[in-house]
């Protein structure tokens, strides 16, 4: 079988972003295969996951149903060029996630890279077979009634953010708004490995 196409792992990472970001655990199987693994590494204390989870049902239950009792209102941006960060059936590419931490009522802002790799399933398809998250940076402040969340949600292009973009709307929400230079942070992507 070929490699995966752009379209396929498009398709597959938007599934794995609609699962994740609208609390929806039963899509996760239809984008990971059955014996799926998935790998942290964290570079923060901020926030924490297993080490490494495997089975799609596992994957589930920890990037959706878990993750969904702490935070709500996500959004997880893939950064850049999906046509360059595709290599054979492996995608590297960064991301940004920007949510809320529901008790807390806080916005949370976070950056890594995700590391996918893709194998072919039932004939003329393919699943996600591994998925390593590398989490480089994750910052909050305070933001009760998620009125900062909304505007920033609403001016970046969502799930495939060019870098350009994140660099305007991030630079400029922290030079407008002294509380948000933490921001400044977030206006490049994580460093690939």
């Amino acid at each position: 079988m070929n490699p995966i196409s752009l379209t396929a792992a498009k398709a597959l990472l938007g599934r794995y972003v609609d699962a994740k970001d609208n609390n929806r655990p039963a899509l996760i199987p239809e984008a990971f295969a059955q014996d799926a693994s998935l790998t942290f590494s964290i570079d923060t204390d901020a926030i924490s996951f297993p080490a490494r989870t495997e089975g799609a049902s596992a994957i589930a239950r920890t990037l959706v149903s878990d993750f969904a009792q702490t935070f709500d209102r996500c959004r997880t941006y893939y950064i850049g060029d999906a046509a360059a960060a595709l290599t054979g059936d492996t995608m590297t590419i960064p991301w940004l996630v920007v949510m809320r931490e529901t008790a807390a009522q806080t916005l949370r802002a976070g950056k890594g890279f995700y590391r996918w790799g893709f194998a072919a399933g039932q004939v003329g398809s393919y699943r996600i077979a591994s998925l390593h998250i590398h989490i480089e940076r994750m910052d909050s402040v305070p933001d009760p009634g998620a009125a900062v969340l909304t505007a920033l949600q609403s001016a970046l292009p969502y799930p495939w953010l060019p870098e350009p973009a994140l660099k305007t709307v991030v630079e400029g929400y922290a030079a407008a708004q002294p509380e948000l230079a933490f921001l400044q942070a977030f206006a490049e992507p994580a460093r690939l490995p």
